[in-house]
């Protein structure tokens, strides 16, 4: 069977001081935190998952949130910058907001798309772009109404290493279309409506440093747990080591380390972020796989407090 990828399933990176994390992302750009759980190798670290309503595949950008961890250097083998879809005519809007909030903005754009560009409190590369397709929000934070509020993913930049290789890995193994290329940039494009436009500098990017403000993997979809075990055959078959099948609870998951020296994960769209709790009271828990119950007072008494709250402005700045 051939196989083709919707697009992005999540994107998971480095963050520092947890409250931090949280009220940007929830508290500035109005995403749901969906999920609060820890990283099961790093039991004293939290990992934040923030997105739609209900979580969905294509919305979700995690984080391993650490007080005081080094700050790392965007560069090569690395999402250089994450985009999200906001709808028409919001571009205003949104400048206005972070404009607020003592956020740095610029305007720039790629592909005849107009684009406001802007960091998060760790030096994260974000990205905002207007386009008519994929749902609207359901989800509305104190300022932010549903019909302005970010839809998702609009895709990533990727920096690489080895451009040609990433982009061979992203057309013959994933399965994007080559749709535009300029003097700059090779733009792929998915079969999903949303998290399926990925650009790349056409240039190697030099080699970037992981930590604090930096993006660890991009994560694309597989449909369900059938096709998921297919495209670890894919993987493997095209030349490349993907790691056994490994249960994240929320999706299965298997990792592979493409030529250009970014980490790819391919994970299943189901079971989703509702399996452990209720689909209105999403994030509001500390929510443990089995094995790590019997330890939960230890691990809560060593995670820092936090809360979604609503910032003032002057609040918000970092």
């Amino acid at each position: 069977m051939t196989l083709q990828t919707a697009g992005i399933h999540h994107i998971t990176a480095f963050a520092g001081d947890p409250q931090a994390n949280v009220d940007f992302y929830a508290g500035v750009l109005g995403l749901r935190l969906v999920k609060k759980t820890i990283n099961f190798d790093a039991p004293d670290v939290y990992h934040l998952y923030f997105g739609d309503e209900k979580g969905s595949p294509g919305t979700i950008i995690t984080f391993f949130p650490s007080a005081g961890s080094p700050r790392g250097k965007i560069g090569g083998g690395q999402v250089g910058i994450t985009s999200y879809v906001i709808p028409p005519g919001t571009i205003g809007f949104w400048q206005d907001r972070l404009e607020r909030y003592n956020i740095e903005v610029t305007k720039t754009s790629r592909f005849n798309e107009e684009l406001l560009q802007f960091e998060d409190s760790e030096g994260l590369r974000i990205e905002l772009v207007e386009r008519e397709e994929g749902a609207s929000s359901t989800w509305e934070h104190e300022g932010i109404p549903a019909n302005k509020a970010i839809k998702g993913f609009g895709g990533a930049v990727l920096f690489s290493v080895n451009p040609q290789r990433t982009m061979d890995a992203l057309e013959n193994i994933l399965g994007f279309v080559r749709v535009d290329e300029n003097e700059e940039y090779a733009r792929f494009r998915s079969s999903g409506d949303i998290g399926n436009v990925v650009d790349v500098p056409v240039t190697r990017v030099p080699l970037g440093v992981g930590g604090s403000g930096t993006v660890h993997h991009i994560a694309w979809r597989a449909k369900d747990f059938e096709e998921h075990e297919a495209w670890r055959g894919a993987v493997y078959q095209y030349g490349y080591q993907p790691t056994p099948v490994r249960d994240r609870q929320y999706f299965n998951a298997i990792y592979f380390r493409e030529a250009g020296g970014i980490l790819f994960e391919i994970a299943t769209d189901p079971p989703g972020f509702a399996k452990d709790e209720p689909a209105d009271a999403l994030g509001e828990k500390l929510m443990l796989p089995e094995w790590f119950e019997q330890y939960r007072e230890q691990i809560e008494g060593n995670l820092q407090p936090i809360v979604v709250r609503t910032l003032e402005p002057a609040k918000a700045a970092q």
